[in-house]
């Protein structure tokens, strides 16, 4: 019980932590001067320091403020190990899905696709911690690369498919190999696959038709 309200509270404190505009800014990739333009507008809850005329925004408000306005999360905050909830516009849209990727750069490409349609995301950069996290998280959708060090794609998909409580859960293989292999990761149970590099309309296209038709291919 102890350690729960330890961990509670470390996560309070988290969000009690404030920002800087400028440190937003550098977040957002904008100038100083958007950032106070936003507070100024009531876009971004800011909280006017006693005495001062500066500035500080909870980080709280400031995720909340990313998700309203459907822009990227700064990386930090979403590499430290806890699912990214994302506003959801309707029922459909409230699906769980879990982005494996040793890449950096294409989990973010990942991540700037489906976190903009409002999908709740979480991430793991190798089949070992993909395997915690599938238990744990129970997605309804996993994109997956095949190359991987230690377990591979492959092996994480025969791992899926073969147990009956994961039946459900879809499986979209985004790979860079040849047609070869990714004949070879449909064979295995995948419901879809994508060649790297994507289409960014192909890759939602195809998480919105497995998620509510079934099954689809893409070569």
């Amino acid at each position: 019980m102890l350690y729960h309200a330890e961990v509670k509270l470390a996560e309070q404190e988290s969000l009690m932590k404030t920002l800087k505009p400028g440190e937003i800014a550098a977040y957002c990739d904008v100038h100083h001067r958007t950032v106070s333009r936003w507070i100024a507008n009531g876009q971004l809850k800011g909280h006017k320091l006693p005495g001062r005329g500066n500035y500080r925004v909870l980080l709280d408000d400031f995720i909340r403020f990313l998700q309203q306005q459907q822009m990227p999360m700064p990386q930090d905050l979403i590499d430290t190990g806890q699912p990214v909830q994302t506003p959801v516009p309707h029922a459909a849209l409230s699906a769980r899905i879990l982005v494996i990727d040793d890449e950096l750069s294409y989990r973010n490409a990942i991540r700037r696709v489906l976190f903009g349609a409002g999908y709740q995301l979480d991430f793991a950069a190798d089949g070992f911690q993909a395997g915690v996290k599938i238990s744990t998280g129970k997605p309804d959708l996993i994109t997956l690369d095949l190359s991987m060090p230690g377990l591979d794609g492959f092996e994480v998909l025969s791992f899926i498919r073969q147990q009956p409580e994961l039946a459900a859960v879809r499986i979209l293989v985004i790979s860079g190999l040849g047609p070869d292999e990714l004949a070879k990761a449909r064979a295995l149970g995948a419901d879809a696959t994508l060649p790297k590099p994507f289409d960014n309309e192909q890759l939602l296209q195809l998480v919105q038709q497995l998620l509510h038709t079934g099954a689809d291919d893409a070569e």
